[in-house]
């Protein structure tokens, strides 16, 4: 039997974490082989890995380029962020958890002005409350989003929010760290001039690098924006278009990881059905935890396929660093909350998975509960009472 129908104990632990995740055997076979940065091997693979990612957003005018980045997601968001905004900007950041704030807080590092929408760990952005903003404050050039805040597991509504923003005369840029590969993102459906993502996410790649998805023109005005030498994203996208190289030393076992999981991505159907089944999995995982008692943070209509947040159970038995080490005995690692009011966790839904491995993971879960001594895993009323106020 596969190692999905049969979750490995402490050895092979599955990520359920919104990355870095579970890992095909044949991505991680394919850092075995050793490659020279400047060699004409690597430097077609980075064409061709380059090719392939724009193929994935429809890019069918030949507007956009691909510039991959390395260093973690936020190196990327970093530098789409400094060099894509004009220092002289203004920039609406939509908030709807800690992604969204960090956003806004790097924002400040670059000394670009800008003002925020926060709306709490329960809501999303709306285009109209975009659209009100912007006509009030005529300044504002640019709108940032998140397109899935993995803090909380929203999926936030990007079409109406791009109609907003282009309505009122601005540009959008989205992090798509968590979604892009799984959530359809093609050009102009909906309207964008950059999207960002990492090896690590809905693609199935492993830590090191990410991309900037951008339109053409954006990249040239990018000439001298960047406060920074090594995430000057038009230097990078001018050197590779030129030499075929990376300016600095790529992550190049990273990269032959990321060709295999593109493969992988391509071979069971792409956008579509990366989706459907990482939708299937939220599917199974939610039905299962609420048997138990948990409940979710957020209404079904927001929950996501990428990561869904679990209110902390009322017991006092429970805790959750124990339960933590109970599920990782049973060979799935958790993820904490990252909420700033209510106690919470979350488990991921995306990675090498499937829903089979979905049920082990509830499985896992309602035999933690017993060995701490929880026999229902409710919620505290007042958790319950707080989302139905701030949700509402």
């Amino acid at each position: 039997m596969s190692a999905q129908n049969n979750p490995p104990k402490i050895a092979v632990p599955y990520l359920l974490t919104p990355g870095p995740l579970t890992t095909a055997l044949s991505t991680k076979q394919a850092m075995l082989r050793d490659w020279g940065s400047w060699d004409g091997d690597f430097r077609a693979m980075t064409a061709r890995m380059r090719q392939q990612l724009l193929a994935m957003v429809n890019d069918q005018d030949n507007e956009f380029d691909c510039v991959p980045m390395q260093g973690s997601g936020t190196f990327v968001v970093e530098a789409m962020l400094s060099s894509l905004l004009p220092r002289g900007s203004k920039t609406l950041v939509l908030i709807n958890g800690a992604y969204g704030k960090r956003i806004a807080e790097t924002l400040k590092y670059l000394g670009r002005d800008h003002t925020i929408i926060d709306k709490g760990d329960y809501l999303p952005p709306r285009g109209n409350e975009v659209a009100l903003l912007m006509r009030n404050d005529p300044a504002i050039s640019h709108v940032v989003v998140v397109h899935c805040e993995t803090s909380s597991g929203i999926l936030n509504p990007i079409e109406e929010i791009s109609e907003a923003v282009y309505e009122n005369g601005g540009k959008l840029l989205i992090d798509s760290m968590s979604a892009f590969g799984a959530i359809p993102l093609e050009v102009g459906r909906p309207r964008y001039e950059a999207i960002v993502s990492s090896a690590n996410k809905c693609i199935e790649g492993v830590p090191g690098f990410g991309f900037i998805i951008a339109r053409k023109s954006e990249l040239e005005m990018a000439k001298g924006r960047s406060h920074s030498l090594s995430l000057d994203l038009y230097a990078q996208w001018k050197t590779m278009n030129e030499t075929g190289q990376w300016r600095f030393t790529p992550p190049t076992h990273v990269v032959a990881a990321f060709m295999e999981a593109l493969a992988l991505h391509k071979s069971e159907g792409g956008v579509s059905a990366r989706g459907n089944r990482y939708g299937q999995n939220r599917d199974v995982l939610v039905e299962g935890m609420r048997k138990l008692g948990f409940e979710t943070l957020l209404k079904d209509r927001w929950l996501s396929p990428i990561i869904v947040t679990f209110f902390n159970p009322a017991d006092p038995k429970f805790k959750f660093d124990k339960f933590y080490e109970l599920m990782k005995q049973k060979g799935f690692i958790i993820y904490p909350g990252k909420l700033t009011i209510v106690d919470s966790f979350r488990i991921g839904c995306i990675g090498n998975l499937d829903a089979k491995v979905m049920q082990k993971v509830v499985e896992a879960a309602g035999e933690s509960l017993k060995e701490m001594g929880v026999e229902r895993a409710d919620p505290p009323q007042k958790a319950l009472d707080e989302r139905a106020v701030l949700a509402a």
